[in-house]
């Protein structure tokens, strides 16, 4: 039977995983929520909140959104886009 060295002056340190809570999950996505059926593109204030500070689209996940609204807010973002209400890039 082979047997590991013991190496006397070093300490092994127990591994822990570090356990990151990113996102809350809530019960509905804001626009069911509200009863919303189609996100509107003029509505800047609610557009600015999906998206960040560079310009790019939260995912599902980070903006809580269900996949219909994602998808709604998504086409309201890139015809904001279009007609210059929002930055493409900050």
């Amino acid at each position: 039977m082979a047997r590991k060295k013991l190496v006397l002056g070093k300490r092994r340190k127990p591994i822990r995983k570090k356990r990151r809570n990113r996102f809350q999950e809530q019960a509905k996505c804001r626009f069911c929520r509200e009863k919303v059926h189609e996100v509107d593109y003029k509505d800047v204030p609610v557009l600015a909140k999906l998206t960040t500070q560079q310009g790019k689209i939260f995912s599902r996940k980070r903006s809580g959104n269900c996949a219909k609204h994602q998808r709604s807010a998504q086409r309201a973002i890139k015809r904001a886009r279009f007609l210059a209400l929002i930055p493409y890039v900050s």
